[in-house]
C-alpha cells in the first residue's frame, strides 16, 4: 500500500471517534510502565523508610506526592473506562475515575495495616529475615501481595483491567499469580515464592504460609448448553486459618476447603477437603540398600 493508502486507512479506522469523546481523542491506551510506577510509588508512600523502585519519590512532600498520585490514578481509571461512556459529549466517566481514584488513596491506611501484618508473618516465619525493612524492600512475595491487595481495593471499587494488569505486572516480577478477585486474609506468607497461582474465587483466611509452586486452582470448568464456560461460580479452594503448604502442592475445586490449623505437604495433590488439624503427605519409601563387600581381585595368577 502507498503511504496515501495508508493514511486514508487510517483516517477511516477512526472517523468513528467522532461519535463518542469528542474531547477524549487524545487519551492514550493504558500501558504497563506507568502503571508499575504507580505500584512502586504507592509503596514507597506506604513505606518511606523502606527502599522502592520509585526514583526520589521521598524527596516531595506528602500532600504534595499524595495529590500527585490521586491525580495519577484517576488519569489510570479513566484510560480504562472512557471507551464505556455512551454518551456524545462530555459524561460522567472521568467524575466517576475521580471518585473512584479518591476512595482508593482513602483506603491506604487499611491497605498498610494489611501489608504490616504480612510484614510480620514474613518475620516470623522465616528465620533468614533480618528485619522488617529488608521484608519489605527485598521479599518478592511481600511485594506480590502488596500488589494483590492494592488490586483487590480497586475490584471492591469497580474499577475494571486496572486490577488485573497491577497483579500481572507483579506477576511478570515476582513470578507469583495472584488474581486480583481473591480473597486473602491477614498475616500472609509466601515464602520464596516462584510459580505461586491463587486463582480468582479462591478464599484464604488468617496466618496462612504458601511455599514456592502452590496452586489453589480450578478442577474442572462447567459449561452451558451452548458449550461456553459459565462465569462468575466459586471454582477455587478455601484455605481456613492458620494453614502451611508446602511447596508443588496443587490445591483444586470450588468445593475444597482446607480445615484450619492444617499442614499440607510438599507435592500433595488434593481434590477433596480435609479436616481441621490435618496432616496431609505425599508416602514416601525409604529403602535402605545393601550393603556387599565390594569385589576384591586378586593378584595372584597361580
Amino acid at each position: 500500500m502507498t503511504s496515501t493508502e495508508l493514511t486514508r486507512l487510517v483516517e477511516t479506522l477512526t472517523e468513528g471517534e467522532a461519535l463518542f469523546h469528542q474531547s477524549e481523542k487524545l487519551v492514550r491506551p493504558l500501558t504497563r510502565e506507568p502503571i508499575r510506577r504507580f505500584m512502586y510509588e504507592i509503596q514507597g508512600m506506604l513505606f518511606p523508610h523502606c527502599a522502592t523502585m520509585a526514583p526520589d519519590a521521598s524527596d516531595q512532600p506528602g500532600a504534595e506526592r499524595a495529590g500527585e498520585l490521586l491525580w495519577t490514578l484517576t488519569g489510570l481509571i479513566h484510560r480504562t473506562t472512557v471507551h464505556d461512556c455512551q454518551a456524545p459529549s462530555a459524561c460522567a466517566v472521568l467524575d466517576q475515575a475521580a471518585f473512584q481514584a479518591r476512595q482508593f488513596m482513602l483506603a491506604l491506611p487499611a491497605i498498610q495495616r494489611q501489608a504490616l501484618t504480612d510484614a510480620e508473618a514474613a518475620y516470623e516465619g522465616d528465620p533468614a529475615a533480618r528485619g522488617l525493612v529488608e521484608i519489605i524492600s527485598t521479599y518478592p512475595g511481600f511485594y506480590a501481595t502488596l500488589a494483590y491487595r492494592m488490586a483487590h481495593t480497586l475490584v471492591g471499587l469497580d474499577v475494571p483491567l486496572l486490577p488485573r494488569m497491577m497483579t500481572e505486572i507483579a506477576h511478570s516480577d515476582t513470578g507469583i499469580d495472584i488474581h486480583p478477585g481473591a480473597t486473602i486474609g491477614l498475616y500472609f506468607f509466601i515464602d520464596h515464592g516462584t510459580g505461586v497461582v491463587i486463582g480468582e474465587t479462591t478464599e484464604i483466611g488468617d496466618r496462612v504460609t504458601l511455599y514456592q509452586g502452590v496452586t489453589l486452582g480450578a478442577l474442572n470448568f462447567p459449561h452451558d448448553q451452548t458449550g461456553r464456560i459459565i462465569r462468575g461460580h466459586k471454582r477455587h479452594p478455601t484455605i481456613e486459618n492458620d494453614v502451611v503448604i508446602y511447596s508443588e502442592a496443587t490445591i483444586l475445586g470450588g468445593d475444597t476447603v482446607i480445615g484450619h490449623h492444617s499442614v499440607i505437604g510438599g507435592n500433595v495433590w488434593l481434590t477433596e477437603s480435609v479436616p481441621p488439624f490435618s496432616k496431609v503427605s505425599t508416602k514416601s519409601t525409604i529403602a535402605l540398600r545393601s550393603r556387599q563387600e565390594p569385589e576384591r581381585h586378586s593378584d595372584n595368577q597361580g
